[in-house]
């Protein structure tokens, strides 16, 4: 689902984020999760590993909002990082680019962030060969794997996925912050998880709020921006 593109199908280029980051057209084209997921990242980390950057929209989401970020990106796709490398160049941005497949990269290094929007999709996989039907059990560990101690964790997910991965999470994350995303139904769609490594057995769950709220897609406003905003109209 692209969507505040303004353009049509056969354009080359759209838009995310009300104009903040702008996005060639391919096999694959972001969805909201992608800007949600960046919107909910408060702290300005220095360092940034995106696993599954796919065309590298939730990276020039979260750039666009803090800058001087080292980010590394991440995907077991050549054609996707071949992508994300010219959306990084049309946004006169820079990152390093890793072909590799998280769940057997061998590596010591270790970052402040690792954010992830899994490919939690079931089925036949893409033909850009991009992961499908993950283990997001061991997929979640190996980015914990990546954070750096008192560094953060953080992922999208459907609300059905949320028991395994939250299990998971909890054997070495704590610092919890939940965020449910709805639809049109009465129940979450989507889940926004982040945790702290290391830290104790504590968590936050914040009000639930509409997937398709305009202050974070087309403004681009934090997560944390529109809950203090809530919490002043509420206090009215």
């Amino acid at each position: 689902m692209d969507y505040d593109t303004g353009m049509t199908e056969k354009q080359e280029f759209f838009t995310i984020m009300g104009g903040m980051v702008k996005m060639r057209r391919s096999l694959y084209n972001p969805t909201s999760d992608a800007v949600w997921l960046a919107a909910f990242i408060d702290d300005a980390p220095k360092t940034v590993l995106d696993v599954g950057t796919g065309t590298g929209a939730v990276a020039l989401c979260l750039m666009a909002r803090i800058p001087n970020i080292n980010m590394t990106a991440l995907d077991i796709s050549d054609e996707m990082l071949t992508a994300a490398a010219e959306n990084f160049k049309l946004n006169n941005k820079s990152a390093e680019f890793i072909d590799t497949d998280i769940l057997k990269w061998r590596t010591n290094r270790t970052f402040d962030l690792v954010i992830t929007n899994p490919p939690y999709f079931k089925g036949t996989p893409a033909h850009h060969n991009a992961h499908h039907n993950a283990d997001l059990g061991m997929w979640v560990r190996r980015c914990i794997a990546r954070v750096k101690p008192n560094g953060v964790f953080a992922i999208i997910i459907p609300a059905s996925e949320m028991p395994g991965v939250v299990s998971e999470m909890t054997r070495h994350c704590g610092d919890f912050r939940i965020l449910p995303l709805f639809s049109n139904k009465n129940t979450a769609e989507r889940v926004l998880l982040s945790a702290r490594v290391g830290r104790a057995p504590t968590a936050t769950m914040y009000d639930g709020v509409s997937m398709n709220n305009e202050d974070v897609l087309r403004n681009g406003m934090s997560v944390a921006s529109i809950m203090a905003i809530k919490n002043q109209n509420q206090s009215r």
